[in-house]
């Protein structure tokens, strides 16, 4: 077994760890305490192809493979969850397009994203709607050559500054199945009927915006439709692998980056005359949270090397990676701050900012006990 990087990887790495420690890190508190979008920041990303990571290079992007997506996260997110969210996150939803679009809507959406001149989000949970995905009640009927849309978003990543969100939507209400009869249509912000609010006073991730989105009679032209009609819910599946095992590189980040503010501090910080990190009970809390970022970064990157691999996807792994890194992000982050002491509990030191952070990646694509169930049902063969 090969767990070396390539020299390319591992220069892509540095260079964007660069990117975090001048650009990102610095700007942390300001952005956080704000509620404020970095777009200066993401402007700065964008020339460094951040803003299109795994769009193809045809369209401007960077192209590049899962195990890269999870070498930029990881540096990112090591640095500010909130601020590496808001750039990375400017191509969510695009994954259906470079999948199922057209070459039409690959010129008319991609390119823009990659080369930062536009924002991309996705459109799928609903106020009444989380984990299950089949409960969109979102409409949207044919009228002419148009699809009129009616519905609410709820937890939109971007939802009041992107430019076009790729929305799940029922369009055959009388289908069979439960899963049929959806569809996914790119829904443009500047559409007359599109209103967004922004959601503020979050737990964490503070410069990623995140909005509710209200669709009054949205009109598109049938043309923004992705790919087959009635397949929607299928099409979301399908990146299920890659998006989880992305989140899970954001658990590693925080992670890592909790664990290496904790062992800074404990080198500096003096009681009873001496470094906390002489002491014993210090010391095991430090070679746990290391122990346990790079158990969880290895369970990451091989999820990461099994998207890249192809053939038949791995939703075990996947989601294995997701549930673990995810509360590993937690737990560190929460010994991070208990290291610090009280000096933890305030925004002078970014662990506090760690621990309110972590907590999202339990939650989004897909709940930590989510994750669980799909674990022990395709264990027992009984997966979607």
């Amino acid at each position: 077994m090969d767990f070396a990087l390539s020299d390319e990887q591992r220069q892509l790495r540095d260079e964007v760890k660069r990117f975090a420690d001048n650009e990102v890190r610095p700007n942390a508190v300001e952005y956080d305490v704000e509620e404020r979008f970095p777009h200066d920041i993401v402007e700065k990303a964008a020339e460094m192809g951040l803003t299109g990571t795994t769009i193809p290079i045809e369209y401007g992007g960077a192209g590049y493979g899962a195990v890269d997506s999870v070498l930029i996260a990881e540096e990112m997110f090591a640095a500010d969850p909130g601020i590496a969210l808001s750039v990375l996150a400017t191509s969510f939803g695009t994954e259906a397009i470079q999948e199922y679009g057209t070459d039409e809507q690959k010129e008319r959406f991609l390119e823009p994203v990659a080369m930062g001149e536009a924002i991309s989000g996705a459109a799928i949970s609903e106020p009444d709607t989380g984990s299950d995905v089949s409960s969109v009640s979102t409409r949207a009927e044919k009228d002419g050559d148009e699809w009129v849309i009616n519905g609410t978003k709820m937890w939109i990543t971007n939802g009041s500054v992107g430019d076009f969100f790729v929305t799940l939507c029922k369009t055959d209400p009388d289908a069979d199945g439960r899963y049929n009869g959806f569809s996914q249509i790119v829904i443009e912000s500047d559409r007359d009927g599109f209103s967004s609010e922004k959601i503020t006073g979050k737990m964490g991730i503070r410069a990623s915006d995140t909005a509710e989105l209200v669709l009054d009679d949205v009109r598109v032209p049938e043309e923004n439709l992705i790919g087959t009609e009635g397949a929607g819910f299928y099409q979301q599946m399908q990146f299920f692998d890659a998006t989880r095992t992305g989140v899970a590189a954001q658990g590693v980040g925080i992670a890592k980056g909790a664990a290496e503010r904790a062992l800074e501090y404990a080198q500096e910080r003096e009681q009873f005359g001496r470094p906390i990190g002489d002491f014993q009970a210090i010391q095991h809390k430090l070679a746990e949270m290391h122990t346990d970022t790079e158990a969880a970064r290895n369970l990451t990157y091989k999820s990461a090397w099994e998207v890249d691999a192809g053939g038949a996807p791995n939703t075990t792994l996947a989601s294995m990676a997701k549930e673990f890194a995810s509360r590993i992000a937690v737990e560190v982050a929460n010994e991070a701050v208990q290291i610090h002491g009280g000096a933890g509990y305030v925004n002078d030191f970014d662990v506090e900012r760690f621990y309110r952070d972590a907590k999202i990646t339990q939650i989004y694509e897909g709940t930590t006990e989510i994750q669980k169930l799909i674990i022990a049902r395709e264990l027992q063969g009984k997966g979607l």
